[in-house]
């Protein structure tokens, strides 16, 4: 079954002010994030973390108790060492990662398991929006790699590493930012996955939206396959809201004064919207939860295509092969 409701984000301009509208709708909190919430004892990765949302949530994990590990392609030191003046904590480690590249990423796990051992909970949060389609090392298009394909193999790696906790009483959390933008394709291109095609600004923004959908299936798909042992996780994906981040720092330049001015008066800040991150990450509301998906503090289901078990599993194998090939 299609959503009811489809969302429109084929463009930046509809992509803005469908976040404005979704932004000052009534949404009711399904929990709140208490003084409690800690990460004390626990090891916390934040992958995008040199800016906007990433940094902000490495702050606050950082604030709460957490050792953090920030995985990022820049701001390496500068960044880690903003983060200890500002919560005071010396528990600040950075490791480079470009998420773009298969080997990259594959260094960063193997940097993971030999200097860190296991991690508590995992974050998601590297993404792109290019202002035009641009080919990586491996040969597959850019935003799709980062935005999807890396996910799927940074994370699979690590469990492969068996990089996370396990036990009864310490169940790992894996939380992918998401969006709501993932409602809007209306079904999947199975037929180019993975194929290198040319685009512009034009497209990025519905490609964008194609490319979440890709991720909250993965997800979804990710959390039956997980919970289907005696090693259970928690996967937690959120659309966290339009955030005033530097994410649209590729739109064109003569669209970017009015877009800074739009994020800056309408959009949240990466402060604020880092609390439904933590929310997920640390409230004991969500121990030991197979999956939950969250917009903004309000719970939601994912939509139809994402949570239809055909699509994960037909997601799952086409990003095998493709890896396969792509890697060979």
């Amino acid at each position: 079954m299609e959503d009811k409701k489809q969302e429109k984000y084929n463009n930046p301009f509809a992509a803005t002010f469908t976040g404005i509208r979704d932004l000052f709708r009534k949404n009711e909190p399904s929990g709140e994030l208490m003084a409690s919430d800690r990460f004390d004892g626990k090891t916390v990765l934040v992958d995008g973390a040199s800016s906007g949302l990433g940094f902000a949530v490495s702050v606050e994990a950082a604030r709460r108790g957490a050792k953090v590990i920030m995985a990022c392609r820049s701001g390496i030191p500068e960044k880690g060492e903003k983060v200890k003046k500002l919560t005071g904590s010396d528990k600040i480690s950075m490791l480079n990662v470009d998420f773009s590249d298969l080997n990259s990423i594959r260094n960063l796990v193997g940097n993971i398991r030999d200097q860190f051992g296991k991690i508590d909970i995992l974050i998601c949060n590297a993404g792109i929006v290019p202002k035009k389609s641009r080919k990586t090392k491996q040969g597959v298009e850019e935003m799709f790699m980062v935005n999807y394909l890396s996910k799927f193999f940074f994370v699979n790696l690590l469990i492969h590493e068996d990089c996370f906790i396990s036990g009864v009483d310490n169940v790992p959390r894996i939380i992918f930012v998401s969006s709501e933008a993932h409602r809007n394709p209306k079904e999947f291109d199975w037929d180019s996955f993975g194929i290198y095609k040319e685009y512009n600004i034009g497209k990025s923004v519905e490609l964008y939206g194609y490319y979440k959908l890709l991720l909250t299936t993965y997800a979804v798909e990710l959390s039956r396959r997980l919970n289907r042992g005696d090693k259970p996780f928690s996967v937690l994906a959120l659309c966290p809201g339009p955030i005033n981040s530097n994410i649209g720092r590729e739109a064109p330049k003569i669209f970017l004064p009015v877009l800074k001015l739009v994020f800056a008066i309408f959009f949240r800040s990466p402060k604020k919207a880092a609390l439904p991150v933590i929310y997920l990450a640390a409230s004991s509301d969500l121990e030991k939860k197979p999956f939950d998906y969250l917009f903004l503090m309000s719970r939601k289901e994912p939509s139809d295509n994402a949570l239809l078990p055909a699509n994960g599993t037909k997601l799952w194998t086409l990003s095998e092969e493709l890896l396969v090939k792509i890697e060979g």
